[in-house]
């Protein structure tokens, strides 16, 4: 979600109103006054970080985690600053890098064709991702379409390795 015009920026106060709002507006990455999902994304990349060396089993327990968690904390936020999917909530798009993340190797190049996948995905909002970023509403809505656009991201990616170990064999 980008800012529009009829959405106010909250300001830093809001930020540590509440916990849920900390976590909601990404530590304060959701606060960047030009594209604060990709912030949000950057923040993402570094979370990864702190569990990229565990299973992939506990990575998606720990991504279905912050998932759940986020259904609360996105929508308590949305409803604090008075609109459905604010643009300055970014935990959306950081549980939803991670989950990218965790289906791309462990290589800058591929982490770079991640994250500019993952923000194509979630900006460009194919078929059915703005179908359901209209109808589904409240936290699970926020958290919802982010999932989508890294799904599309892991399908493309996991093709462009397919398809490579089909042509390098």
């Amino acid at each position: 979600m980008t800012i529009s015009n009829n959405q106010k920026m909250p300001k830093l106060r809001f930020l540590f109103q509440h916990p849920r709002h900390l976590l909601a507006l990404g530590f304060g990455s959701g606060l960047a006054p030009k594209a604060p999902g990709t912030f949000g994304t950057i923040l993402g990349l570094a979370a990864f970080g702190l569990i990229a060396g565990h299973p992939l089993w506990l990575q998606l327990i720990i991504i279905a985690l912050l998932f759940l968690i986020g259904i609360s904390i996105c929508g308590e936020t949305a409803e604090a600053l008075g609109t459905p999917d604010h643009g300055s909530i970014v935990w959306d798009e950081i549980v939803a890098m991670m989950l990218v993340l965790a289906f791309t190797p462990p290589h800058i190049l591929w982490w770079g064709i991640a994250f500019i996948l993952f923000r194509l995905f979630d900006i460009w909002k194919p078929f059915p991702i703005k179908q359901c970023d209209n109808l589904i509403k409240g936290g699970f809505g926020v958290m919802f379409d982010d999932l989508l656009a890294a799904i599309y991201a892991i399908l493309l990616i996991q093709f462009s390795i397919w398809l490579l170990t089909i042509y390098l064999a």
